[in-house]
């Protein structure tokens, strides 16, 4: 059986300047070390996906048989993100702090995977997510914020929602503090990258 690794980018820099690129390229470098046939997906959530609107909500919401093909077109993408996420053993999610949170882009790809029915359902006891058997690493990458701070709302939200859809295993890498010590921060981020995936 094939082990596949989702990996999710949501910088805004290019590779060659990114420290959350860099990073995933190092996670990813590791996991395909003990997994040598393992199939990587890639998912850029920089390329402009969509925010959820009236239509898409509509269109969630309605009872999949009786869906027109424009709702079904509405949830096409969502429907896609969602397989990717089904399919992958791994998840490797590298996110740059943006004004204290997740960026944009990745709130965008948060707000698409998340949907009653199909990742979570909702129970007498709580919702229940299932996203099970998988494990998540998060490489944060920020300037002047520590992770873990009282300015940190990126890391807490994004445990939150992968817990909430069942992946409780999560695990994260942190090259915080970059803006004030460059080296140090990446240096250590890389000496975490060893010891989680050794």
């Amino acid at each position: 059986m094939t082990y596949t690794i989702l990996r999710v980018d949501a910088s805004a820099r290019s590779d060659s300047t990114s420290v959350s690129r860099q990073l995933a390229d190092q996670i990813i470098a590791r996991a395909t070390e003990q997994h040598p046939d393992a199939t990587v997906i890639v998912r850029d959530v920089t390329n402009r996906l969509p925010l959820v609107d009236e239509a898409w909500i509509t269109a969630n919401f309605t009872p999949p048989e009786d869906r027109t093909p424009e709702q079904e077109k509405a949830l096409a993408l969502s429907d896609s993100l969602i397989a990717e996420l089904k399919a992958a053993d791994l998840i490797v999610i590298g996110v740059p702090l943006y004004n204290f949170g997740i960026p944009a882009s990745l709130k965008a790809w948060v707000d698409m995977i998340i949907r009653v029915g199909v990742t979570f359902r909702y129970t007498e006891t709580g919702p229940v997510g299932f996203l099970t058997g998988k494990k998540a690493i998060l490489n944060f990458a920020s300037g002047g914020t520590a992770i873990g701070s009282e300015g940190d709302f990126a890391s807490t939200h994004l445990k939150f929602v992968l817990n909430f859809i069942g992946i409780t295993d999560v695990q994260m890498i942190n090259a915080d503090l970059g803006s004030i010590d460059p080296e140090g921060s990446f240096k250590s981020a890389q000496e975490q990258v060893e010891k989680l995936v050794a």
